[in-house]
């Protein structure tokens, strides 16, 4: 039987390429960044004033003098301006360029301003003070943002600093997601005393949308050659195929051998773990199936632990950290095999989980 172990380093190594695309900004937070944002000019791009308040020349100051002149206003987004006059002084605002001829900016909180003369009133002045220098973030060329990460609204707003109406983003992984099984009925169906509704789809479907995925659903009849041809349909449309039940032993589950007659070679069957023993897994090269049992807590837990790092390296990022945590009380298994336990996780007086 194939270890938990084995059977990753199995999934992993058939991991595919969807190919490569363009999106508009707005749409491409969740996407797989496939492009270098790399600064179009130095960040800031200009000398930028950060508090509201005057720009004076720095050596008045050093010298002694502490009331100045006011020549009027540098608002942000206006073209600089420039002092007349060396000893006197500009009122400034948050974000707009500095003055030429200044180079110290003095908070209103720290001045008087009266009859158009500015008075310092502190002694604690220092060069260059209150103000962003050109290029101390990013100087133009710089990469700001290496490509093959996951895009979070920081992405974005770095694009759009940068100017980048559009990302290049790698596809999404077209996914089917097949059910099994004659007592399966609709949502929206009352099902008879023999019967039950679809679930695992669903449950499956919502998870991979959490991973930025959609779905197409599918539904497969105990019946082996209507499986054949929507099989053979879904294999030729999408990059993986999971499925929920149809890959124990019994008389009526079909999809194993199917799949095999439809050239998707089987990679193992059953796993040495619980829940989840009779996980399949197989590739024909374009596409990879998934074929989980169909009890909803070992589906569920094989979407998590298998295709979640499959479409992690398919993508080309790093797979993610595995949290760990301690059991608040001892938990015993006695079956050779890996055991998943369900917990809830809470943080302890001490911080840990």
């Amino acid at each position: 039987m194939t270890t938990v172990e084995q059977a990753t380093q199995i999934i992993l190594s058939n991991a595919l390429s969807f190919g490569e695309k363009k999106v508009p900004l707005h749409q491409a937070t969740g996407r797989i960044l496939r492009e270098d944002l790399v600064a179009d000019r130095d960040f800031p791009p200009f000398d930028r004033v950060s508090m509201d308040g005057i720009a004076i020349k720095f050596e008045y100051f050093e010298k002694g003098k502490r009331a100045f002149t006011v020549e009027g206003l540098q608002a942000a987004g206006a073209p600089k301006k420039a002092l007349t006059e060396a000893g006197n002084c500009l009122e400034v605002m948050t974000g707009a360029v500095l003055p030429q001829g200044t180079d110290a900016v003095i908070r209103y909180e720290d001045l008087s301003i009266n009859d158009g003369v500015a008075t310092i009133q502190i002694e604690n002045v220092r060069l260059l003070q209150n103000i962003h220098q050109k290029g101390t973030d990013q100087t133009a060329g710089t990469i700001i943002v290496r490509k093959d990460c996951l895009i979070s609204p920081a992405e974005i707003g770095v694009a759009a600093t940068v100017g980048k109406p559009q990302l290049l983003v790698s596809k999404k992984p077209r996914v089917a997601i097949l059910s099994t099984g004659d007592e399966l009925v609709d949502v929206d169906e009352q099902p008879l005393p023999h019967q039950i509704r679809k679930s695992n789809v669903h449950n499956l479907a919502s998870a991979v949308s959490q991973m930025g995925v959609t779905a197409n659903l599918f539904h497969l009849p105990d019946e082996k050659a209507a499986i054949r041809e929507i099989l053979r349909e879904v294999l030729n449309g999408h990059d993986a195929v999971l499925m929920s039940g149809g890959v124990s032993a019994g008389k009526l589950d079909f999809v194993p051998g199917v799949l095999e007659e439809l050239k998707v070679e089987k990679l193992f069957h059953k796993v040495s773990q619980r829940p989840g023993k009779p996980f399949w897994f197989g590739s024909n090269g374009s596409t990879v199936v998934f074929a989980f049992p169909g009890n909803p807590v070992s589906s569920f837990m094989c979407l998590h632990r298998y295709f979640k790092p499959w479409l992690y390296k398919s993508y080309g990022l790093p797979l993610l950290p595995v949290p760990h945590a301690v059991l608040a009380e001892d938990f015993i298994f006695k079956p050779d095999l890996t055991y998943f336990l369900q917990v809830g996780i809470e943080y302890g007086k001490d911080g840990k989980l």
